[in-house]
């Protein structure tokens, strides 16, 4: 395996990693509204992820450096011809961790209603563009010869991409009612197991169908496998969901999620950016990744760095792991 090939697989990882942390703090922010009944339960479900939300999109930005500094060519296309939805997803990051520290400043109903309103809408947008860019990125975008994104906007919003993003919204959504039911105790508790189950289910056909599609149009033996683990995983997640075994169908929906990015990527290699215009023109780990020296030098780096970010995270994660419920809540202000 060349070291092209292993920062591919690093890349996933940083994506898997990613989805699977980010995927339940943008559910808990749409549960927000679907799932709280007032403004206590709001700030439940704002605590329950208030000590690791700014953690978890650390893995967002490894993602990208890595991305940037050991696929340039990859970064450069993605990022121009992607340009207006991840400039959207990044206005949205940015909103949301301002709504979170913002919100609780004032005592103002209209103040605090308003930052609420924004904790949803930038929950729910993201999760569903992600979902949008890398459906696009499997299918394969308008790329001429010179490595450039020739298309617009409108190229990007089409009935498979469209599939994906709510794969990932309901996806994100279910795991973080999952993760509401495993942090909160009580009332609340109870609600979120209800919600997970009926998001679950829907979570079920919409993912099926764009597995499957992926997988008769693009995949092969290996992301057949990955398919597999993530449907089964869902269906499992959906029953422990049912018997109040909330652990193990957090650790079930983030295990779907898992298995399908790593199908994604699957599909995509060697190729880390098809052309919809001519297969000779497809971005491949070969021709769009760095020098070797480069690649060496980030593996040194990544090798060190990776165990210490791994291991303060999981120290967070640790410290804050016990449940919290509306009688922790002392002043809703």
């Amino acid at each position: 395996m060349q070291l092209h090939d292993v920062w591919f697989v690093l890349i996933a990882v940083l994506w898997i990693g990613y989805f699977f942390l980010e995927g339940f703090d943008f559910g808990v922010g749409v549960l927000t509204k679907l799932l709280a009944r007032d403004r206590t339960e709001k700030r439940v479900l704002i605590n329950t992820i208030g000590p690791v939300w700014d953690g978890n999109e650390v893995w967002l930005l490894t993602a990208g450096g890595a991305t940037f500094a050991a696929f340039p060519d990859w970064y450069a296309t993605l990022f121009s011809g992607f340009y207006l939805p991840l400039l959207l997803i990044l206005v949205c990051l940015i909103i949301r961790g301002v709504a979170f520290e913002y919100r609780h400043k004032r005592p103002e109903d209209r103040w605090q209603t308003n930052w609420e309103h924004a904790i949803f809408w930038t929950s729910l947008i993201p999760a569903f563009l992600w979902g949008v860019a890398f459906a696009n990125i499997v299918r394969g975008v308008k790329i001429d010869q010179d490595m450039e994104y020739v298309g617009t906007l409108f190229d990007l919003l089409n009935v498979y991409s469209v599939l994906g993003g709510l794969v990932t919204l309901t996806l994100f959504t279910f795991h973080g009612a999952v993760f509401a039911s495993l942090k909160t105790v009580g009332d609340i508790r109870e609600r979120s197991r209800a919600l997970a189950t009926r998001l679950g289910a829907v979570t079920a056909v919409l993912a099926l169908v764009f597995l499957v599609w992926t997988q008769v149009s693009r995949g092969d033996g290996k992301s057949l496998i990955a398919m597999i683990v993530a449907v089964v995983a869902l269906v499992a997640a959906l029953a422990f969901n049912l018997a109040g075994r909330e652990g193990w169908s957090f650790a079930l929906s983030g295990v779907t999620i898992a298995a399908a990015v790593a199908m994604l990527f699957l599909t995509l290699f060697p190729n880390v950016m098809p052309s919809s215009l001519n297969d000779a023109w497809n971005l491949t780990v070969t021709n769009a990744s760095s020098s070797p020296y480069t690649l060496k030098i980030m593996t040194w780096c990544a090798a060190v760095a990776t165990p210490l970010v791994l291991l303060y995270q999981g120290w967070t994660y640790w410290v804050f792991r016990k449940r919290i419920g509306t009688q922790h809540i002392v002043d809703v202000h």
